[in-house]
């Protein structure tokens, strides 16, 4: 079963919904492997504490896609040059 997207911001408490504002600390978590275009995934952490009731809670702020080759559109092929011939079913 897959999760759900959460829409909410990261700064809002799980527990009492109260806006804790900026994180205590930030990090970055980057993927030891590339996705198939080559890039490399970069996550921004960021861990909080609500004043309102103390909960202490990581939330991923920001994912950036970093690297890889700029995809370019390909320059069309020549037209293949050579003697076409037609066949009819009929003469088969």
């Amino acid at each position: 079963m897959a999760k759900k997207k959460s829409t909410r911001k990261p700064s809002i408490c799980p527990r009492c919904g109260f806006d804790a504002g900026e994180p205590v600390r930030t990090w970055q978590l980057v993927s030891p492997l590339p996705d198939k275009k080559g890039r490399i995934t970069v996550t921004i952490m960021g861990a909080f504490e609500c004043p309102s009731c103390g909960y202490k809670w990581k939330a991923v702020l920001q994912k950036l896609k970093v690297g890889g080759e700029e995809e370019t559109p390909s320059e069309e092929a020549p037209p293949r040059e050579g003697e076409i011939i037609e066949i009819d079913l009929d003469d088969l």
